[in-house]
């Protein structure tokens, strides 16, 4: 099964492309309002070295969010644009879930990913690790920092993203050792493609219009000092 992965929902931008279990990808950590230019190069990119054409995709998985209200919409759109044009569907795949697939790989047996939603909050889930080292997603929830309260059940508990050290004071209460924590961590389309290759195994993927952006809030922008209305950055 051949598949492209795109995640745009932070500040990272990314593709990647899952070839029968063989991966492949392109990541640029500081992509900031660069994500439509780079994401279009980066799908290029990795079928003109795997000696692909578009027309040789089964599916395309994307994150849905969420992240960034802009980033995810983008993604999703790039995702849905190809899908039509291929005639092949979309796998709409948890950008939280993505996060989580990270600490997976590293050994978690449970992890907590936490972005940044800015307004003081953060998007959060905490998620299991199935015996195939896949993450079991969990809710999603969009809360403060201090409501962020984990129940650690597994031996090997991890959280990562950037929502971990949103608030000083924060880290302490998630009672984890540091290297336990990884604030750096961004969700990449590799794991998308991971888990988009096992949700098209499961007969998950959907027709292109079908797939649909997860936000969490409503608002989407807050009034300004002066007035009006300003973006939330990095909130979704």
């Amino acid at each position: 099964m051949r598949l492209i992965a795109l995640e745009t929902a932070t500040e990272a931008c990314s593709a990647a492309l899952w070839l029968d279990g063989e991966l492949r990808w392109r990541l640029e950590r500081a992509a900031a309002r660069r994500h439509g230019e780079l994401i279009l190069q980066q799908i290029d990119a990795l079928l003109a070295e795997a000696g692909l054409r578009p027309a040789d995709l089964d599916a395309v998985a994307v994150g849905r969010g969420p992240g960034a209200f802009t980033g995810v919409r983008l993604g999703l759109g790039v995702a849905q644009g190809l899908a039509f044009a291929l005639g092949c569907p979309v796998v709409p795949v948890s950008t939280l879930a993505a996060l989580g697939q990270q600490g997976a790989d590293r050994g978690a047996d449970q992890v907590l990913a936490l972005l940044d939603a800015r307004m003081g909050e953060v998007y959060w889930s905490l998620s299991a690790v199935d015996a195939s080292g896949l993450v079991i997603p969990g809710s999603e929830r969009l809360s403060t920092p201090a409501e962020v309260r984990p129940v650690w059940t597994g031996s090997r508990p991890m959280a990562l993203g950037s929502g971990v050290a949103v608030r000083a004071g924060f880290l302490p209460g998630l009672g984890l050792a540091p290297d336990a924590l990884d604030a750096a961590a961004l969700p990449c389309a590799r794991e998308v493609a991971v888990l988009g290759a096992a949700a098209f195994a499961r007969g998950e993927q959907v027709s292109p219009e079908r797939a649909q952006p997860v936000y969490l809030r409503d608002r989407v922008a807050e009034p300004s000092p002066r007035g009006g209305a300003s973006p939330p950055g990095a909130a979704g």
